[in-house]
């Protein structure tokens, strides 16, 4: 154990996917208590044709996908508001836009690379020192945006009509919240992939509302489970041989299952 735990490379994946799971974690809490936390899902495929985009123009991924995924997120709080339709179906537009570019993209480039494919499915284990130090600091920014307006946040989720009148600028609150959510899927990618970001965005956050009651207390305990399921993740894809993103994604599957056992158990007594 001592002996994986001095390897550089899980090191790396442990400051990481910590820093990231909690960004989740915090996000997410939000998002689902909105009804928005399949954006994840469809910001996640326009990164898939970002990524394609920085491979074909050879530029680092990360720094064209940053910019298309909040110009996406924003786009679909726009369709979601000037339109007549509901958050899913601008999601599943925009989603379908960015699956499509991508593939069209690869298939121009050449076909799926190697490259390309391990964004899909993720491997925080491959993170660089130069990612690991990236998403500290976007980490640490986002977290910083969230607490400045942690309230009019609460707010807005909870009533936002009621957040109107009190003087909660909505409109900003929600603009801020997409742009977040874009900088984590994009961090996010690397750690559980493409096909897998919204189960990060998702899992901790309903796993901890049906353990405990109150939001201050639902994000705690929701950061708690994300970070622990990257820590037990990573260790059980090192020593099974298993896939870093989905064996994450399994134990925080886990977890859920563990909490709606418990809840059920309880219930009866």
């Amino acid at each position: 154990m001592l002996a994986f735990l001095s390897l550089t490379f899980v090191q790396r994946a442990f400051v990481a996917g910590s820093f990231i799971a909690a960004l989740c974690a915090v996000l997410g809490l939000f998002l689902v208590l909105k009804r928005m936390s399949m954006i994840g899902d469809g910001l996640s495929h326009v990164s898939f044709g970002a990524i394609a985009i920085g491979m074909l123009l050879g530029i680092y991924p990360f720094y064209v996908a940053v910019p298309i995924v909040m110009a996406a997120s924003l786009g679909i709080l726009s369709i979601t508001e000037r339109t007549r339709l509901f958050g899913d179906a601008a999601i599943g537009i925009v989603s379908a836009v960015g699956i499509s570019l991508g593939v069209v993209l690869a298939s121009v480039s050449g076909g799926f690379n190697v490259d390309l494919m391990s964004y899909l499915f993720g491997n925080i284990l491959t993170i660089s020192t130069l990612e690991l130090l990236v998403a500290v600091v976007l980490s640490v920014i986002v977290l910083a945006v969230v607490y400045f307006f942690f309230y009019d946040l609460v707010s807005s989720t909870f009533d936002e009509e009621y957040a109107n009148t009190t003087g909660v600028a909505t409109g900003l609150v929600n603009r801020i919240l997409v742009i977040l959510t874009a900088v984590v899927v994009v961090l996010s990618v690397k750690m559980v992939g493409i096909m897998l970001v919204s189960a990060l965005l998702t899992l901790p956050p309903v796993t901890s509302l049906v353990l405990v009651k109150g939001f201050k207390s639902a994000m705690l305990v929701s950061v708690m489970l994300a970070v622990a399921s990257v820590i037990l993740g990573i260790m059980a894809s090192y020593f099974m041989d298993l896939p870093t993103g989905a064996t994450i994604v399994l134990v925080n599957a886990l977890f859920f299952a563990a909490a709606m056992l418990e809840r059920r158990l309880s219930s009866k007594k």
